[in-house]
């Protein structure tokens, strides 16, 4: 295997300069609301009512406007108009899939873009959400690992792209109604696979997921929120601790040599220290089985040898390996496994008693496709480049 990419980037934060103006209320958690309501004169006695009373009009009703929030007093509503705003990423684009898939191309300050796509299924629907605008980990399978890192997302700007897509499926509920009143939800499924490696946002992703699972609003039970990782070790117990929802691990390869190439992070911390650290999360969580995400590369990682040092590797960790078909891309490096060999594959893995689905490819036809994220804006910029050099203007 020829192809290779350079060790990940040392880039754990990148905030993004606050601006002037009034406060978006969208990500603030229960105590910055607090703090947010008394910095601007709400009486200590009345500050945790009021937080529980906007908190259900942004969450559970969905509603951006003050002045419909009728329960709270005119003279407050003025006040929180003032000071405060209710501001949401902009959808730019939205384009569906022939299998229904949905992706939304969304604006962020500062005009960046991110992508977050939606997929229904016959008993869930599930949103895979970004919380980097590019990625810093050069995967040299994954088209969002060749944008660059430009800025982490805020917890607003998080959770901001599950309220669009509860705007654009329209689910938020009447009033009168409770949160499943109406039947079973569009949106019950939350993944972090988007755009980035969320624990290099470990905060921001935090409080955007502990807005997402209170019970009083968006309300997603935490074993309906997976993070997916590909591999941030000293991050993973805290996620177990501080978030507590189900894991996903960015897999791809049963050698240290074969996973630097594929997920250059295996060289800071290499495959057996990644399973340490696994070993430790489902008791630390008291959450279901880890996800392995193993992409099936042809001639690069499907060989029954692979398979069988897979299940060797995760002896002794609560587990289910999701086998992924490569969604290959313009100038992609690598080619899918054929279909019978990613059956063999998952028939080794099934035989040694774990779960060994091979996830079916959505939205590839709108390149919606797990590892085809990339924006539209950076799409268009590389390829400008290249009719540039190709025409000797460059």
């Amino acid at each position: 295997m020829s192809v290779s990419a350079p060790i990940t980037q040392d880039v754990l934060t990148i905030p993004r300069k606050m601006a002037e103006g009034p406060v978006n209320l969208v990500g603030l958690t229960r105590p910055a609301l607090a703090e947010a309501l008394r910095a601007v004169g709400t009486p200590d006695k009345q500050v945790k009512m009021r937080v529980n009373q906007i908190w259900q009009w942004l969450y559970h009703w969905g509603v951006r406007d003050f002045a419909a929030m009728t329960n709270l007093s005119k003279d407050f509503r003025a006040t929180l108009a003032r000071h405060f705003t209710i501001s949401l990423p902009e959808v730019v684009s939205r384009q569906v899939s022939a299998d229904g898939t949905r992706k939304y191309l969304v604006r962020i300050a500062g005009g960046h873009e991110v992508e977050v796509v939606y997929i229904p299924e016959t008993d869930r629907g599930t949103l895979c959400i970004s919380s980097q605008v590019g990625c810093t980990l050069t995967c040299s399978f994954c088209h969002t690992g060749t944008q660059k890192l430009v800025r982490n997302l805020t917890a607003g700007e998080i959770v901001g792209q599950i309220m669009l897509a509860r705007d654009d499926l329209g689910e938020w509920p009447e009033p009168g109604t409770g949160t499943g009143d109406s039947g079973p939800r569009l949106l019950s499924n939350v993944v972090l696979m988007g755009m980035g490696e969320p624990l290099y946002n470990f905060e921001n992703v935090r409080d955007a997921m502990k807005i997402a699972m209170d019970g009083e609003g968006i309300s997603l039970s935490r074993r309906r929120i997976t993070l997916s990782t590909s591999g941030v070790v000293p991050e993973i117990a805290k996620t177990a601790e501080e978030i507590g929802c189900l894991l996903a691990v960015s897999f791809h390869a049963t050698t240290d040599e074969v996973r630097d190439k594929l997920v250059p992070i295996n060289k800071r911390w290499n495959i057996a220290t990644l399973l340490d650290a696994l070993r430790e999360y489902p008791k630390a969580s008291n959450s279901e089985r880890i996800t392995f995400e193993y992409v099936m590369l042809k001639d690069v990682n499907d060989s029954d040898a692979d398979a069988r040092r897979l299940v060797k590797l995760i002896s002794g960790i609560p587990a289910k390996i999701n086998l992924i078909p490569f969604n290959e891309w313009p100038g992609a490096p690598y080619q899918r496994s054929d279909w019978a060999r990613i059956e063999a594959f998952a028939d080794i893995i099934y035989k040694a008693g774990y779960a060994s689905p091979i996830r079916t490819p959505r939205g590839e036809d709108i390149m919606a496709a797990c590892g085809q994220l990339k924006s539209a804006t950076e799409r268009a910029r590389k390829s400008r480049a290249q009719i540039a050099a190709e025409t000797g203007q460059g």
